[in-house]
């Protein structure tokens, strides 16, 4: 049951940001986009855990805590001062049990919460408001073993989350805030209260106006109306690109060389096969475009050989890094595209639950007459966010796709 509202809820979003009447230009946002934010939060997080959340017989007298995290959001105004907000809330780093009792075990305990909540805005001044902030938390917490004993215990459930705040508007599309944000303690599941205060931004997406619309659709900049595109990986490239950008890959000293932007997984995919399609339903005048796709996805697992089939829509961005006469050079990344897997268990790791969500990460180029043909190197994450305790995810190297655009 859980799994069929989170996977509506995406679908809702997913289909709010998606739908777009065919006559409207595709320089203009549609009417979802139109009232929609996202904000980007970072500060500290409180969370006490202690020697109490262990079972009888195991303590430590020291505990690693790095108290740097993040909350990111996207909301969508339902008025002027009334908005829905959905995003997710976590510590940059894991809070670490020391050495337990004594003999060389060290154990990190994890926590992660995605929020649907309501934020009501009060204005105190012309630029400056005071906002409340409430609704629920799907909070997810990852305990630990000790020689096959458990010795904190896992937990997924829905919490409250309240929170409070003030922000100052710089101009229609930037405002900065400073948040206190708040998920009480459950005795039941044997959680401290979670605390996190941060500074942050909100930016705010603006429509041009008709004129301005039409001048961008006038132009020469190329964006595909539609592309197909075919790809195909194989774990005989290795996984190098997947650890880069996951900032996990070992080059000589380094342990975590790379870029912290994607994810690689815990099982590792050896053949894979896609079949994508990508439509555009907005372009800026030059650089930015935003597609909605959907894909089938075959793989075969590395340890085992096991096929599993993934079948998901996702939201994709574009940004053209560098355009010339013979072709036009582009990065994309999409995320949480919500994904139906035909299998849960991978290799003997828990891969999360059937419904979960893809994310992809590329470079390419449209070339050719009319820019008729696409080239892309892309890597690909499927993983369920931290949203329910078995995250293992999946990585699927390094793509090599061809595609068609019309």
């Amino acid at each position: 049951m859980k799994n069929t509202v989170l996977l509506f809820l995406m679908l809702f979003f997913s289909l709010g940001i998606f739908s777009q009447q065919e006559k409207k230009l595709k320089t203009k946002f549609t009417n979802f986009l139109s009232k929609s934010y996202y904000s980007i939060n970072l500060g500290g997080i409180f969370y006490p855990f202690s020697n109490d959340n262990l079972i009888d017989g195991y303590k430590t007298a020291t505990f690693s805590r790095n108290w740097f995290s993040g909350r990111l959001l996207l909301g969508h105004k339902l008025t002027e001062d009334l908005a829905v907000q959905f995003g997710t809330m976590r510590p940059a780093s894991w809070f670490k049990y020391d050495n337990v009792n004594n003999i060389g075990y060290d154990r990190s305990v994890w926590i992660n919460a995605w929020s649907l909540s309501l934020k009501k805005d009060f204005k105190l001044h012309k630029n400056t408001s005071f906002y409340a902030e409430a609704g629920v938390a799907n909070l997810t917490r990852f305990g630990f073993f000790i020689e096959d004993k458990e010795i904190y215990e896992d937990a997924h459930y829905a919490s409250l989350l309240y929170g409070f705040g003030v922000q100052h508007r710089l101009n229609d599309k930037w405002r900065l805030s400073l948040n206190g944000t708040f998920l009480p303690k459950s005795t039941k599941h044997n959680q401290p209260a979670i605390s996190q205060v941060s500074l942050g931004f909100e930016y705010h997406l603006q429509q041009v106006d008709d004129a301005i619309a039409e001048e961008y659709t006038g132009n020469d900049y190329f964006f595909p109306n539609n592309i197909l595109q075919f790809s195909y990986g194989t774990s005989a490239l290795g996984f190098g690109v997947n650890r880069f950008f996951g900032m996990s890959l070992k080059v000589g000293n380094f342990e975590s060389f790379g870029i912290p932007v994607f994810w690689v997984g815990q099982v590792k995919a050896k053949h894979t096969f896609s079949i994508t399609y990508q439509r555009l339903i907005y372009r800026s005048e030059k650089v930015f475009s935003l597609d909605w796709g959907a894909s089938v996805t075959a793989f075969q697992s590395e340890l085992t050989s096991e096929n599993v089939m993934a079948f998901s829509i996702f939201p994709v961005l574009r940004f053209y890094l560098l355009r010339k006469k013979e072709f036009d050079f582009y990065a994309n990344y999409s995320l949480i595209g919500p994904t139906y897997i035909t299998k849960s268990n991978i290799d003997g790791f828990e891969s999360g639950p059937k419904i979960t969500y893809q994310d992809t990460m590329g470079f390419g180029v449209f070339f050719g007459k009319d820019r008729k043909y696409n080239f892309e190197l892309r890597i690909m994450h499927y993983s369920n966010g931290n949203i329910f305790t078995g995250n293992d995810g999946v990585a699927v190297p390094l793509q090599i796709t061809l595609g068609k655009t019309f």
